[in-house]
This record gives C-alpha cells, structure tokens and sequence, in this order.
C-alpha cells in the first residue's frame, strides 16, 4: 500500500504542458524517479473564422485578446500556419475535417465516418475524448472521435443566443434545445467542468466555438466594445475586387452591399474585434482552470482558427479566396519544454498540428493521416517546416506558396496573380506581369502544377474557354409593387 501511495504522488508532481494553436506541443514527461511516463493532457482550443492578424501580443494594437496575449507569452506563435482550402463555400468543414483527421483536402471524408481521426487515435491509446463546441462534420461522426459529448451544436451558424445544442446520449446524439446563454459559453463552462472532474487517465479535450463567425453577437452585458470610427481599414481594404474571381456573390460576400465603404467595414471591424474579446475572455477562464487543476504542468493547450476571413481586404467579406487573410490562422503552442514568448516561422498546414501533439504524446495516429510532426520547429523555433504550401478553392481558384513568394491561379477566367509576402505582406503589388519575375512565375506555376497531382486534385490551370475577366455588382432589387 505504502509503495502505491508514494508512486501516486509522485505522479502528481510530474510537469504538464499548456499549447494554445488557431497549434500543439510538448513531449510526454516522465517521471524519472519512480521510472513512470505520465502521458500529457490536451486542451485545443479552435475558433471559427478568426484572422491571424486579431492578437494584441502578436501586433494588432486596436485588439484587446489579454489572455491570448497571456498564451503568446507562454509559448510559441506560428506566424505562418494556415488551413489549406476547401470544395465548398462553407471552408469551416473541409478545414476541420483536415485538422481532425490529418488528412489533405482531396483525401478528407468530410462527414469524419471513413477513416479514424486523431481524436479516435487519442482514445485507442487509453485518453478520455471530450468535445463540448461547433460540430459541422454530420452528428453521426461524433461517436466515432469522442468518448463524451457535451452541448454540441451540429450546424453551420446560427444565433449564438439561440443556438440548439445536444449532446451525446447512449452512443449517439440527442435532441437539441435552445439553452439560456451565449453558445459559446456553454461550451466553456461544459469544457471547465470536465477539466474539474478527477481524472485516472490522460484526457484530450476539444472546445471548438462557432465565434467569431457571422452574425456578431455577443451578450448586452459584456462591457468591451470598439469605436468604429478608430479602428483602421485593413491596409489592403478595397471597395470592390477588381476582378471576378469565381465567388463574388456567395452569401458571405452579401452580407454588405457593393461598393464597400469605409462605414460599414469599421462598423463590421468593430463587431467582430468586440466577439473576439469575448472569446478571449472564456479561453482566460480555460487558462485558469488548467492552471488550477493537478494538470496543470503536464497539459498541452493548443489554439487555432478554422480559417482567417477578409472583413473588408480585397474589397472582399468573407474567407471563400486564397488571399492571407483568409488562408493563415493563428497557431499558438505553448507546454513543457516549449520555449516561451517566442515566434516560428515555420510553414504548417492545420492538419499538422495534431499529429504533432500525438508525436508529443508517443500517440500512434491513423494509418491515413498526411500531416507532419512540427515538434523540431516548436523547441527550436528558427527550424523551418514544409517548404511550400498549396492552397485551392472549388475549381476556380489555386494557389502556393513558398517562402517569400506566392501565386494564386484562376483558370476560369485566365487570371495569375504572384505577390512578394515579404515586400508586400498585403499582397497589394501583382508581380504576374513584371518580366523580371516571369521565371519565377513559371516555376512556381510548375510547382503548383506537381502539387496538384501529388495531392490528386482533378482540375487544371489552363481552360479551353476563359470566361471574361471583368465582373460588376448585381443590379439591387427593386422593392415589389404594394397590392391593393
């Protein structure tokens, strides 16, 4: 008995790790005196359309995110992750179908009930699932990746004061009811309670929002708000994209009229930085909750973003276009181990971040996943990771990247745009044309071409007949005529 009792508290004395990713992190700590690995506990935190560029610590100085800020200083901030793409316009299902399985885009199930996902993985290895958030992947795959399920809303998006939320009942879903707070609230509280439970085994816990996505809403009381005629136009802020790139009247890209104006995207910027605080404030009080529990040194909290949105860039509202500010994401990882308050720039894809957090953890992931272990680049941050990104959109837009340059392609209308990020980080100068950058140009487009095949995408980037480039705002309806 006496033997038992001392190897128990040693266990509670072994470190923890916290990774916070828009990420993962940390090696499993082993407990040297009595011979025993402790495997480490996961927090993953994911956001639903939040741009990279939305973290005081990280350089936006009219954000208020201090417990983000309290993350970044904690661990390591990856300034160049980024979702691939996606086939659909809602690209929040094909970038977490990637994220949970490991998989690229053309290989993805985007229903999750094919192949196992990394949260399976987690659960084969004798880890307590938990998911308590935004599922958008079909209610069925829910108990195929978690063990619990807590106030699941398995939509799109909706009113987060009224959102229907079940939750996992005798191996499947149950009925959904409207509860009486903020959606994402509920799933903080849900994620912070599991997190109080006592735990014998190690846990993988995955709190998804649906926030900051559309509609911007927030609770009345919630006492940080934003000036909207402070907050500045992004630098690369347009009325109207000056071309048609394949996806100009979606539903996101209708939530303002054409021309964009100054007004209504500082009014919009102003919504979406007050959503983002209130996020910021639920995930201080994850933070603190891993910092009071027995867990905390030996817990991985990692957070992320689905995908980033344009909110104005571009001449652009939503996230359906190859642009930075829709394709990179926060990444922040934080843990044992991980050197603190410190940035990478080393290139990753979503899908990379859980089989990072499984090569940590000494997890054997699905035989399918694609993604890489960035563990090399999170204990020493100047270690570069993939060499070049390929991104793709439907069939009209195709994109890479690498270290300084990057090429977006549209076939359907026989466009080619190529940006210096390093000159132009708002990709504001098109280079396409220059001579001096032509055989930069077709070797990228070469790249791109083998990428596409590599990764079994089944379009082209020449088509037989372009359509016409230019494009215009539809005419406004007009209003119907009163019936007597």
């Amino acid at each position: 008995m006496k033997h038992l009792l001392s190897i128990s508290m040693l266990l509670r004395r072994v470190p923890a790790v916290l990774v916070f990713a828009s990420g993962a992190a940390t090696a499993a700590i082993t407990a040297t005196a009595a011979g025993v690995q402790a495997k480490p506990n996961i927090v993953f935190i994911f956001a639903d359309d939040q741009r990279a560029d939305t973290i005081a610590a990280l350089g936006n100085a009219q954000i208020k995110t201090p417990n983000l800020d309290r993350l970044v200083r904690r661990g390591v901030a990856f300034n160049r992750a980024y979702m691939m793409g996606g086939l659909n316009g809602a690209t929040c299902v094909p970038s977490r179908a990637m994220l949970l399985s490991g998989r690229s885009l053309f290989h993805i199930d985007e229903k999750l009930t094919r192949d196992e996902t990394w949260p399976a993985a987690f659960g084969r290895a004798g880890y307590t699932t938990f998911i308590s958030g935004k599922w958008h992947n079909t209610p069925a795959a829910v108990p195929l990746s978690f063990q619990r399920a807590r106030q699941l809303f398995t939509g799109g998006m909706t009113n987060p004061m009224q959102a229907p939320l079940g939750s996992l009942e005798n191996g499947k879903m149950g009925p959904a009811t409207v509860g009486p707070k903020h959606a994402c609230e509920t799933f903080t509280d849900e994620t912070i309670a599991f997190l109080k439970e006592s735990h014998s085994a190690p846990f993988f816990a995955y709190l998804p929002f649906d926030g900051p996505h559309d509609p911007h809403i927030v609770p009345n009381d919630f006492p940080v708000h934003y000036d909207a005629a402070k907050i500045p136009l992004p630098a690369n802020f347009l009325p109207q994209h000056p071309f048609n790139n394949g996806e100009m009247t979606i539903r996101d890209e209708q939530l303002l009229p054409w021309p964009r104006t100054s007004f209504d995207i500082r009014t919009m910027l102003a919504e979406y930085y007050r959503y983002i605080s209130f996020l910021d404030l639920l995930i201080g009080r994850v933070l603190d909750a891993v910092d009071a529990s027995p867990h905390a040194k030996n817990t991985f909290v990692v957070f992320a973003a689905d995908s980033g949105v344009a909110r104005g860039s571009h001449g652009l509202i939503g996230k359906q276009n190859l642009y930075e500010h829709s394709m990179r994401v926060p990444l922040i990882i934080a843990g044992p181990r991980i050197p603190a308050n410190q940035t990478t720039d080393a290139m990753c894809y979503l899908f990379d971040v859980l089989p990072t957090l499984g090569a940590l953890a000494g997890i054997t992931g699905p035989k399918t996943s694609e993604g890489i272990d960035l563990s090399p680049s999170l204990h020493h941050p100047a270690t570069p990771a993939r060499a070049s990104l390929m991104f793709a959109y439907q069939k009209v837009q195709r994109g890479l990247r690498d270290e300084r340059f990057k090429v977006i392609r549209y076939p359907q209308v026989d466009r080619t745009q190529l940006f210096d990020l390093q000159a132009d980080p708002d990709e504001r100068i098109d280079l396409s044309s220059r001579p001096e950058h032509a055989a930069r140009l077709a070797a990228m487009t070469t790249v791109l071409a083998a990428e596409m095949k590599r990764l079994d995408d089944p379009q082209v980037l020449i088509v037989a007949s372009p359509q016409p480039a230019a494009w215009s705002p539809p005419a406004k309806k007009s209003a119907a005529p009163n019936k007597k």
